[in-house]
């Protein structure tokens, strides 16, 4: 079979995304006045304003900014009071603990003062509560071992804004029912809990639905997702798994494959690959290339030996390329990335965490025929003018960076209990020995003031590389 008719035939699944294919939004416009550097002319409208005109009336003569701070305590009525005591109950179906919300507390302050400046700041606190856990989840940051994702809800949802809204219009439950993930796994998970009654299972439900919010609320209309205990890769459009691909991961330990949220720019073509000093010197290959370049060059390696005596390894594109014939280029400090690799007999295995940390793709050439296309067309029409062009840059050989004009969001999650690729929810192994913590601190008592971002530092990845 030769390489274009490989790849055509790899890119017919393809075919069927453009409809879900997405424009990306255009670069916002500046509504700020431009700067006037010159005499205004006899072309400029007569009342076009410098930016200091325009802005001179809110300029402070300290030139600090003063931005006021959004108040997180509202005005409550009695009926609202009411329904949010009514509401704290119900959390227990989405796997958390009602008795964390102080209802008794709130309840018998209601009796004994009625309505108020204390039944106010209560109630708001206890809203306050309730919001940051349904949206960003009960667990705090130290718990989630190597969670490096961002989540964007708290900016697009504020929690003053959801205070404010609520009190306004009165929908206090369906203003926190609205804050539940989207994503149908979760109401599976949701669904097995409301008749689980094994303890030790009721618990791992409730850990795994927290991590769904952890994520962004909805991932969007069109994304990947690799679930890191399922060795799985999901194409998803429009809530359909389109594709789906085998995958090997990060060993267990210090090469763990990192759990992140990024974007994919790029599809690499016949990559090269910078060998870590933590090889080059740490396991002898760079003295290994230098002695032996019979050797080398059969493998594919070039050494520069610098006048400090620093030696740089580099693995040229080909079939011994330990990155295989293409990685998804989704720039992170991790420099974690999907892509191929040339020891495919390994994706038989039924346990797959054997890389030094990065995700390799079963079928990844398909992948990156698809992920060219969807990244670039804007119709049907141009899907052949693409598969030729990938086809002659894989046939040559050559690096080539193949930018996607729609970039992709990429999830790189951790459930140990999920659906899997074929509708099934089942449990799966603990690779990493995450669940622990994460259990744990759903037990413990709620914990304030928690961190959005973790305080785990960057875990330098390596790629897969055999050099004996």
């Amino acid at each position: 079979m030769t390489l274009r008719t490989l790849l055509l035939t790899g890119a017919s699944s393809a075919l069927l995304l453009a409809g879900a294919a997405q424009a990306q939004n255009s670069a916002p416009e500046s509504l700020l006045p431009a700067e006037r550097t010159q005499p205004a002319t006899q072309n400029e409208p007569a009342n076009a304003q410098s930016v200091e005109e325009a802005f001179g009336d809110i300029r402070m003569q300290s030139g600090e900014v003063v931005q006021e701070v959004p108040s997180l305590e509202g005005e409550w009525t009695l009926e609202q009071v009411e329904t949010l005591l009514s509401y704290i109950p119900n959390v227990a179906a989405e796997g958390l603990n009602p008795g964390d919300y102080r209802a008794d507390e709130l309840s018998a302050l209601l009796t004994a003062k009625g309505p108020g400046a204390e039944v106010n700041a209560l109630a708001s606190e206890i809203f306050v509560w309730l919001v940051e856990d349904l949206r960003d989840g009960r667990t705090p940051m130290e718990s989630r071992r190597q969670w490096f994702v961002v989540d964007p809800d708290a900016d697009r949802m504020p929690t003053w804004k959801l205070l404010e809204d609520a009190l306004a219009g009165g929908d206090i439950a369906g203003t926190l029912d609205g804050l539940n993930p989207v994503h149908p796994d979760y109401a599976r998970l949701r669904d097995e809990l409301a008749s689980e009654t094994d303890a030790s299972r009721i618990k791992l439900i409730r850990a795994n639905m927290d991590r769904w919010r952890w994520l962004p609320q909805d991932l969007g209309k069109q994304y990947l997702v690799t679930n890191v205990p399922e060795f799985m890769l999901r194409l998803t459009v429009n809530g359909r798994i389109i594709k789906s691909y085998r995958t090997v991961v990060g060993k267990p330990g210090r090469t763990a494959t990192p759990q992140l949220a990024e974007m994919v720019e790029a599809v690499i073509y016949n990559p090269t690959w910078t060998v870590p000093q933590s090889i080059v010197k740490g396991e002898g290959l760079g003295a290994k290339v230098l002695n032996n370049p019979g050797w080398a060059r059969s493998a594919g390696y070039k050494a520069t030996k610098g006048a400090n005596g620093w030696v740089t390894v580099v693995q040229q594109p080909g079939p011994q390329n330990a990155l295989g014939l293409m990685k998804l280029d989704m720039p992170n400090e991790h420099a974690i990335f999907l892509h191929d690799t040339p020891s495919r007999h390994l994706f038989a295995n039924e346990n797959r965490a054997l890389s030094h940390g990065c995700i390799r793709v079963q079928g990844a050439r398909e992948l990156a025929m698809t992920m060219s296309l969807l990244g670039n067309a804007s119709s049907k029409d141009e899907f052949p003018a693409i598969i030729e062009e990938v086809s002659e840059i894989t046939g040559s050989g050559e690096y080539t960076r193949y930018a996607m004009k729609k970039q992709w969001p990429v999830y790189i999650t951790y459930f140990t209990m999920a659906t899997d690729v074929d509708g099934n929810l089942k449990t799966f192994k603990d690779l990493y020995d995450r669940d622990a913590p994460v259990l744990a601190a759903l037990d413990a008592p709620r914990q304030s003031d928690r961190a959005r971002k973790t305080s785990e530092e960057a875990v330098e990845i390596i790629d897969d590389m055999q050099i004996s």
